[in-house]
Formats: structure tokens, sequence, C-alpha cells
């Protein structure tokens, strides 16, 4: 039966009895850090992790509950990182391990939580697993990669193709065969049907869990396993000349595959015997095959990332609708999480455009479930315009003309109007936005009205009430389809959420039976603990609100 009030509709509740039975990564708000491009404490241009540590006491400010850092191992940086030489160690330009557990020795004094970037699909081709197995066919190590004969024609063994444009497949001369590799070439794809794989890359994972680190951000989760028999990915029917060419296939024997979970769910056996840590994985799948990753009986990943909201046209009906979806779709007792932005994909507020940045962070903040938050975009950070001279990305340089250039969202983070921001002393890797005289940190902290300010009220609400870190989700009628509405309820608590996503004012209607409603928060107007009457409140253009109802 709908115990809600006319004008609400059922959703799914949250688990647990109380706020405090919840773990500190389904109540709390995590904050990835590009290390590259946080702050640089060595005059090099790029940053580091003892510039991550210096800037801890922002994060405790700003409530956010853990810092996910993007890869810091050993790698030549043909990926920036994401082609790691070595598992269990620190990439010099970032530091050292002392400076590792130093970062993580402070976060936790300061009840920081901190989350690893992981890469188990691939490694650099300068690791010495790979070394190894290219080296001979009969080396010990040449099934810890996937070679392959050449097709009866000479080609590469099947058509798969890497992300990064062009066959997925490398020829090695010395060997006579190809190798894998879903990215760059200097990324070979690990084989994890070989068991020797697994107990190597769960070994170097042990090794961070028992360093203290809280949990893994695993990369590309489910590329880990391929078709064994290596069969052609078919064709894209809805693909046309001048589209990505990686989009021209549908990748349904390059990744996927059903032989994941068995991995996942060892993978999840050994974060089980550690307290309080967490699986994130990496995945763009559909709605159906992304929420499979938590297991059947939630014994894999403890959150699949739902990208939707970064890929998602900006349309309430749309977004309306698969909230809708994905709540539905959830495994019972799986926790939820919502993305906005990232180090793959444009700043949000370039995406949605300055009049919604707001309304953007708002809706993020107040969704049932795990938010992640990118950095700068508390602040208001856009894509900086990169000159082809200063272009970095691997992807735009391999497929030019597509708009797939990661450099614009990956810029030094903006934290005064000094030179080059206070990221550094010396010219960044990455040219720093025009803007950063009037978007950092040490302006906006000064200005109440700041986007900054903003964010830092929001990220306060969420941390005061249940309802929002922890509360059911119903959908409420807001009398517009410009609006989206939703109410977090909690014990004996509701909130009601209205978005609207029209330039043009849009009432919302506060029917009889909701009674009075508090205003705690606004993207346009001052919030004191008004009260308004029920019936209908005008939203002006492109507001969102929070309500307490009483």
């Amino acid at each position: 039966m709908d115990n809600n009030p006319p004008g609400i509709q059922s959703g799914r509740t949250a688990t647990g009895a109380s706020h405090t039975a919840y773990e500190w990564w389904q109540s709390g708000i995590i904050y990835q850090i590009y290390p590259r491009s946080l702050q640089d404490s060595n005059a090099d241009g790029v940053g580091d992790l003892p510039g991550i540590t210096s800037r801890l006491d922002y994060f405790t400010w700003l409530g956010i509950d853990a810092i996910w850092i993007s890869p810091i191992y050993p790698s030549p940086m043909a990926d920036f990182g994401y082609d790691v030489a070595d598992y269990t160690g620190i990439d010099p330009l970032f530091g050292t391990l002392d400076d590792f557990d130093r970062l993580l020795a402070e976060a936790h004094s300061r009840g920081l939580k901190v989350i690893l970037d992981f890469v188990p699909n691939h490694t650099s081709d300068l690791h010495p697993w790979f070394i190894a197995s290219r080296s001979s066919r009969d080396n010990p190590k040449r099934d810890w990669y996937i070679w392959a004969d050449p097709s009866s024609n000479g080609t590469p063994p099947n058509n798969w193709l890497s992300v990064f444009g062009g066959p997925a497949w490398t020829w090695d001369n010395a060997t006579g065969q190809y190798y894998l590799h879903s990215f760059l070439k200097e990324q070979p794809d690990l084989n994890w049907r070989n068991p020797e794989v697994q107990t190597a890359v769960l070994a170097a994972m042990r090794f961070w869990l028992d360093r203290g680190v809280d949990g893994f951000r695993v990369d590309v989760i489910d590329r880990m396993i391929k078709d064994a028999r290596l069969r052609d990915d078919p064709p894209n029917p809805d693909w046309r000349p001048g589209m990505e060419p990686y989009k021209s296939l549908i990748h349904v024997y390059s990744m996927d595959r059903p032989e994941l979970h068995a991995i996942l769910r060892e993978i999840r056996t050994l974060f089980n015997s550690y307290p309080d840590r967490v699986i994130v994985g990496e995945s763009y799948l559909p709605l159906k095959q992304l929420v499979e990753l938590y297991g059947e009986h939630g014994d894999e990943a403890h959150m699949p990332f739902n990208f939707e909201l970064i890929r998602a046209p900006w349309d309430p009906d749309y977004i309306r609708n698969y909230i809708k979806e994905y709540e539905a779709a959830l495994p019972v007792g799986a926790w939820p999480n919502w993305v906005l932005g990232n180090h793959d994909r444009h700043r949000v507020a370039s995406r949605v455009g300055p009049d919604h940045a707001r309304l953007a962070q708002m809706l993020l903040l107040t969704l049932r479930g795990t938010p992640t938050c990118y950095y700068g975009d508390e602040i208001g950070m856009t894509n900086v315009p990169i000159p082809d001279d200063r272009v970095q990305d691997p992807w735009e340089r391999n497929v030019p003309g597509h708009g797939l250039g990661r450099d614009p969202e990956r810029t030094p983070m903006q934290w005064d109007a000094s030179e080059y921001a206070g990221f550094s002393t010396v010219e960044p890797w990455l040219p720093v936005a025009g803007n950063y005289g009037q978007v950092n940190v040490a302006v906006e902290r000064d200005n109440p009205n700041s986007m900054l300010c903003f964010f830092h009220a929001l990220v306060e609400l969420r941390r005061a009430i249940p309802a929002l870190a922890v509360g059911h989700y119903s959908t409420f009628d807001a009398g517009s389809s410009n609006v989206l509405a939703y109410v977090r309820s909690y014990e004996d608590s509701r909130i009601l959420v209205a978005l609207n996503f029209s330039a043009e004012p849009a009432p919302l209607d506060l029917a009889p039976h909701v009674g009075n409603a508090e205003l705690l928060l606004s993207t346009h107007r001052p919030a004191g603990g008004d009260t308004l009457q029920s019936g209908t409140l005008e939203l002006q253009g492109n507001e969102g609100i929070i309500l307490r109802l009483a």
C-alpha cells in the first residue's frame, strides 16, 4: 500500500535501521582528484602527492568524505598513469611510498577515506610482466597476456578495435604473433583467464589494502575477460561514416563476457577480509548489464559507477524516467550512485551551461545514492581550450576531429588569483583557464553568493539531514513538465527537491496535503528558515530549491 500523500509516488527505500547503520561509502561523498592537476609542490609543473596532502584541510572544510586519486603508479605515461609499469610503487613524478603513507595518515587523521585507482585490465608494455611475455613464445609469462596468430590472410586475428583508434591488435616481429590492447599499443591487455595473473593482481591489491587504502576505483572493470574464441564483434547498424570509428562495432565479444562475474567475486572475497573497504567499478555498459556487476547476491562490486548523468540529454523528462528505471533495475540491497563529471568527460558546467551548473550540483547531491564529484566542479570550472601544440591526450591525437580529447577537463585546479592559479610557480603541464582570476577557491570562499559557497551549503545540508544522505526516494508531481521534483524521506523527515530546467518561471504546486514548507536552500534566492504556505510557489527560471515539508 502507498502511504505517501497524494502527489507523491512510492520509490525504493534505503535499507538499514538507522542512519549510522550505513557504510561510509553509502552516506558519504566521493571527490575525484586527478593528481597531475591538483597541486604542484616541487615546481615541476605537475601535481604530486605532497601537493594533495597540503590541500587536505580544504577537503575537510568542503565536507567530502573520501578522495579518489587517479593512478599514481610507476608509468611511462603513455596514457598518463593508466599504463602501469609497477602495481606496488609510486611514480617519482608524484613522490614516494613515504609520501603516500604520509598522505594516507594525514587523510585518516582528518576522517577522510582514500580510494586508489586500480587498472587490472592492462599494464604498460614496459611492465616486467610484458617484457618477459614478449621475450619468447615459451617464456613462463607468455600466457599472462593475450597473444594470437594472424588470420589466414595475415591480418589481425579478428576485427576488434582499440578505443583509442585503429585495430586492437599489434604485430610483434620478434615472436611472430599479435598481442591485444583495448587502448594504446603501449597498454597490452592481461589474460585474466590465466590463474597466475589473477593471483598476481590480487596480491597487488592486497599490498595497498594492507597499507590502509580504503578502496579501489577499478578501471574498465567490464573489459577484464574477452571471448575465449576471439570471435568478431558484430557491426553496429546505427553507425555512419563520420562517427567515432570505435562505435562502428557492437562490442559483445571484446568485453563484458559472462566469465567476468567469477573474477569479480574473487576480488570481492579479498575485500571482504578487510573491514570498511569499497570496490567501485568503472563501466559504461547499458543499464541491464551495469546492474549485473553488483552480483546476483551482492557479491561483486559494491558500486558499479552510474554515468548516465554524464551522457544523458539534459532534459527533465529523460532524467526523471532514467531515475525510475535505475531504481527499479537495482538488485535487492544494492546501493545506487551518481556521477556528473570525471577525467574522461567534458566539465559539467560546459555541458549544461553556466545557468544550470548549480542546478546540476543540486541534482547530484540530493538523489538517493553516493555522489562522486570531480575536482574543480565545486567552483564551476569549465573546459579549457587547448592549443594544438599543447595537446597531451593520446585519444585526441589518434582520433582527431571527434571531440574526444580529455585535456580540457584535466587542467590545473584554480586555487587563487596568483600566477598559474596557485597550482604551481612554473608553467603547468596543461594551460590554466583564462578566468582563473575570478573562478578560484580563494575568491569564492569569501563570496557567500559564489558557486563554491553554494556547493559547500549543499554538502552541509546533505551531511546534516539523513533524508538527503540515505533516505527513501519518491517522485513528486510538480505540475510542470519542466520541473523535476522528488521527495527524500527518512523517519519523520521529508525533504522536497524541485529543479526547474526551463529559463522561464514555473509553478510548483504544493498541494494542501503537503502543508507548510521551510526553504532550506535555493540556487537563486537567499534561504534562512523562511516558511512557505501550502499552495503554489513560483520557481524562477533555472532555479532549484530544497524544502523541508511539514
